[in-house]
């Protein structure tokens, strides 16, 4: 019984093992089928892949496909920036005003270049639209901004003015054109100015003119600051004021556009100087150098020799060393008061496209010069032009050109009781 019980299972064991190899011979069959199905498809698929890209490919345009994925960066970098006020110390702890009035985020890994650096610009593709479905034209996707980084500005660009005043120098032919940056809403400045030496118009037999440098008033107001600075224009006619935002990192721009103004609109004029707006000016003494001063490549001021390039990172004129490798700076005019001949303007714009604008702009015009391979000139005697305040007497003031005053200072009275009759000294 117990061999029969035996025999019984495994005779039934059998006939399992035996239904088990049969299922998994119709399995294999069956996957073999699909295997050979599937690759049939997946090399149908990759045919009409390669024939479409083949087909595609003469007529493929890489610039369609940054428009097409322009729209995706922008969001993307959209959501990270926003209009801002405008910064007085640029660095790693503020964040970088740009011309336009973004915040930066971006740094720059090199100095010089060899050719413009204007924002990237996407061709704009003609959009065909099918005449039975009459879609409608999809607008181009904004190009992304890109700063330039913190420490470089964006120049050259092409700027325009908002305010101009392009016939006065044909007008007045001037000797020496006076260019004041100062910002938008100091209206308080330019009326001294207006009222003490820059009223001067005729210096020893000299036309002397005077123009304010102006960009964009940013931040609440700026539409009345608007208005306001075009009633003041129309009263004063003294005002050029270009589509930038006004900040102490723009104050290359504004230099920049100071010279492009002077050369589109005041080149038959001998010299021009640009001096800040809280400097006093002996105009007499100005006059009296510039007649024994060359008539071309001529910059002069309060050259700085070996100027040291700060890398300290809480310094206001802060630059890192791939921005600028080298230890000291060439020879500049510090921007307090320089003064140049006219033939320099269309020069230093030339030479400025092969440099990358740095945020200080005495420095670039220094780097620029060097690109020249024009040195700026010592003024005959050094104490010409003084960068630290000098207190006020007739004697002192009688024989500098220009020095920085004091910010409580009453320029005005010091104005009238200089220029009232009597010995100097």
């Amino acid at each position: 019984m117990l061999e029969n019980g035996f025999a019984k299972r495994g005779k039934s064991q059998g006939m399992v093992d035996g239904g088990k190899i049969a299922e998994g011979r119709r399995w294999f069959s069956w996957s073999r089928r699909h295997c050979f199905f599937f690759l049939l498809v997946l090399g149908a698929v990759l045919f009409l892949y390669n024939t479409n890209i083949n087909d595609m490919a003469s007529n493929w345009n890489p610039k369609l496909w940054l428009q097409y994925n322009a729209s995706k960066w922008w969001g993307s970098f959209n959501s990270q920036t926003q209009n801002l006020a405008s910064s007085s110390t640029p660095g790693p702890a503020s964040e970088p005003v740009s011309a336009s009035g973004f915040k930066a985020g971006t740094t720059s890994s090199a100095f010089s270049q060899t050719g413009k650096i204007p924002p990237t610009k996407v061709t704009n593709a003609t959009t065909t639209t099918s005449v039975a479905t009459q879609k409608e034209p999809v607008p181009p996707a904004p190009v992304p901004y890109v700063s330039p980084g913190p420490y470089l500005v964006e120049y050259p660009y092409k700027y325009h003015f908002v305010i101009n005043e392009p016939k006065r120098c044909e007008q007045k032919k001037p000797y020496v054109v006076l260019m004041v940056p100062v910002a938008p809403h100091n209206r308080a400045h330019r009326d001294i100015i207006r009222s003490t030496w820059g009223g001067e118009s005729l210096v020893l037999d000299k036309v002397v003119t005077l123009f304010f440098l102006l960009g964009l008033h940013n931040g609440e107001g700026a539409e009345q600051r608007q208005k306001e600075l075009l009633q003041e224009s129309t009263e004063h006619q003294d005002l050029i004021q270009g589509n930038f935002l006004d900040c102490y990192k723009n104050l290359t721009i504004k230099t920049m556009m100071m010279l492009e103004w002077l050369d589109a609109h005041c080149s038959s004029a001998s010299y021009a100087m640009k001096i800040d707006s809280d400097m006093f000016l002996n105009v007499a003494k100005l006059i009296n150098m510039l007649l024994d001063a060359p008539k071309t490549n001529y910059m002069s001021g309060l050259v700085a020799r070996g100027g040291v390039v700060l890398r300290d990172r809480n310094s206001k004129w802060y630059v890192p060393e791939e921005i600028y490798p080298g230890s000291v700076y060439p020879r500049y005019a510090l921007g307090l008061g320089y003064v140049l001949s006219l033939d320099l303007p269309k020069k230093l714009v030339e030479a400025s496209r092969h440099i990358k604008a740095i945020y200080i702009e005495d420095v670039y015009l220094g780097l620029c010069m060097q690109h020249l391979g024009i040195p700026p000139t010592d003024p005959p005697d050094w104490g010409y032009f003084q960068v630290f305040p000098v207190q006020y007497s007739r004697c002192a003031y009688s024989k500098l050109i220009a020095t920085t005053t004091h910010e409580h200072s009453d320029r005005v009275w010091a104005w009238k009781d200089f220029k009232k009759p009597g010995p100097y000294c």
